[in-house]
């Protein structure tokens, strides 16, 4: 008796009948349904667009289409790059615009692509005052590399090097300050060329600079007597004068070569006579040459330092007496 119990109530869980009834009237009522459920969700986008729209055009007539907010003034800040003409030409920026329209970016990058200057920044200041704050390169000496077209020349249009070692033509705004600075002297080459807002590479131009930054420290009205500076070879830079002076610095222990070059000049003019060479390196015994008024017996300039080449005896760096 209990197993045909078990299986009857077995074969009844198995035995079930799924049926699904389709009439013309529940597929009515069935689209309708969506039909509704689609409407509400239209009506809900809808609703939210509008909203949006709405709050655009309140946006529109609030800031954009406001005569309050239209531009009024140009707040630049002086400096030696560029003035209120040279931002309208270089921007294009009308000056008649609703503020809220003037893209900001776009005249950052515009600003940013001229050589003289090295930062800018560009806010809105309301109700119609657009500030532009800029920051102009500061000149640290000129450039010249004759074999590349770049000549020994000060003027407008010649190129300047920055603190940041970076290369710009000089504006008629920074010639008058730029003017009294020395040439660099820069060999050409084809790996590292001199480029309009590029970065100088050239080991030379470092070299040169860091004497100039000493010069100045020993000397602070340095910038007024030196002329030239150029990396000679591969131990030696010359310093040329504006008075003519070729001095032969080593590459380090520049302040006191420096000191002994201001030394000499001293000295030659108290005397009367012009030093036409100087080689600084040794630190007894500094070979020179003079020329005109009551001058001293001549020397000649030693060509490299003695720690430079082990073979070349002390003799050589002694003066020898002019035979004139």
């Amino acid at each position: 008796m209990r197993r045909q119990t078990r299986k009857a109530s077995h074969s009844s869980r198995h035995n079930v009948l799924h049926a699904r009834v389709w009439s013309p009237r529940l597929f009515c009522f069935g689209f309708l349904k969506f039909l509704l459920r689609l409407t509400l969700v239209a009506s809900v986008v809808a609703l939210i667009g509008g909203i949006g729209w709405g709050i655009h055009l309140g946006i529109q007539r609030a800031f954009y289409d406001n005569a309050d907010f239209t531009l009024q003034e140009v707040d630049l800040n002086p400096n030696q790059a560029i003035d209120e003409m040279d931002l309208v030409k270089i921007t294009g920026l009308n000056l008649r615009v609703n503020l809220f329209r003037i893209d900001l970016k776009a005249i950052t990058r515009s600003l940013a692509s001229v050589p003289q200057i090295a930062d800018v920044r560009v806010e809105r200041r309301l109700p119609g005052t657009l500030v532009v704050r800029v920051t102009a390169r500061t000149p640290r000496a000129w450039i010249a590399c004759p074999s590349a077209d770049l000549p020994a020349e000060r003027k407008v249009g010649a190129m300047l090097v920055d603190s940041h070692d970076t290369a710009y033509p000089c504006s008629e705004r920074q010639f008058e300050g730029a003017a009294k600075l020395p040439i660099v002297v820069l060999p050409a080459r084809s790996n590292e060329p001199i480029t309009c807002g590029g970065k100088i590479r050239q080991p030379e131009l470092q070299r040169c600079l860091r004497l100039l930054t000493t010069t100045s420290e020993v000397d602070p009205e340095s910038l007024c007597w030196i002329d030239t500076l150029k990396q000679s070879n591969a131990w030696s830079l010359d310093l040329t004068t504006r008075t003519g002076t070729v001095a032969t610095f080593g590459l380090r222990d520049h302040a006191r070569q420096v000191s002994n070059l201001r030394a000499a000049l001293n000295h030659a003019a108290s005397k009367g006579y012009s030093i036409a060479t100087i080689n600084l390196i040794p630190k007894e015994n500094v070979p020179v040459t003079v020329s005109g008024g009551d001058a001293p017996p001549k020397a000649i300039p030693v060509a490299e330092p003695a720690d430079a080449r082990p073979s070349r005896r002390s003799r050589d760096l002694k003066p020898v007496p002019n035979r004139d």
